[in-house]
């Protein structure tokens, strides 16, 4: 099957013309990449100049602070408590272990035993102790003195409302002779 010469013209023609579109096409996606390109790096600058010191304000103003005293909070509980308590229940742990170690070497060279002194050792279980459980202690805030801002909100809505019940009241006890109404409309009223 041969085509003829004029659809043979149009067909070249077409392809120039599809050829020049793809041309086109493939210079715009160039284009199309460097304003992409360049819009992220704009978008680079921005967050780099305006959107992190924002964030980075915003932080030190609300965050910070809280971060900052948690951060204290926890340093003094370890080193005030955990630390000391640690220190003296390994101290403790360590004294038995060389005690232990002693009464075994004794034995080991044909030495009694000395008498074990149950007094003596409750003793200085009790008082071991007691300083643990003092610096595991967590002490609580005290509690707040006066009135919060709540309870003076609080105070001066009670205080409204209850002049609004009176003022109520007394405008509807009150003795107005135009406010009554007669209890027979069609007789006159008494002169």
């Amino acid at each position: 099957m041969s085509l003829s010469r004029k659809r043979k013209k149009e067909l070249r023609k077409l392809q120039e013309q599809a050829n020049n579109l793809w041309e086109s096409q493939q210079v715009l996606l160039g284009q199309v990449g460097a304003v992409a390109r360049e819009a992220g790096r704009q978008l680079g600058n921005y967050s780099r100049e305006q959107v992190a010191p924002t964030v980075q304000h915003t932080y030190e103003k609300y965050a910070a602070p809280y971060v900052d005293k948690g951060v204290t909070t926890s340093k003094q509980v370890y080193n005030r408590k955990l630390v000391p308590a640690a220190g003296a229940v390994v101290g403790s742990a360590l004294s038995v272990w060389d005690a232990a170690n002693d009464t075994r070497e004794r034995l080991a060279a044909g030495r009694a035993p000395s008498p074990v002194d149950f007094a003596a050792f409750a003793k200085r279980a009790e008082k071991h102790g007691k300083d643990a459980a003092k610096r595991l202690t967590i002490r609580e805030a005290p509690a707040p003195k006066g009135l919060g801002a709540g309870s003076v909100i609080a105070i001066i809505l009670g205080v409204g409302a209850a002049l609004g019940v009176l003022y109520a009241a007394w405008q509807t006890l009150r003795a107005d002779d135009e406010l009554w109404v007669a209890d027979d409309p069609l007789r006159a009223p008494d002169a």
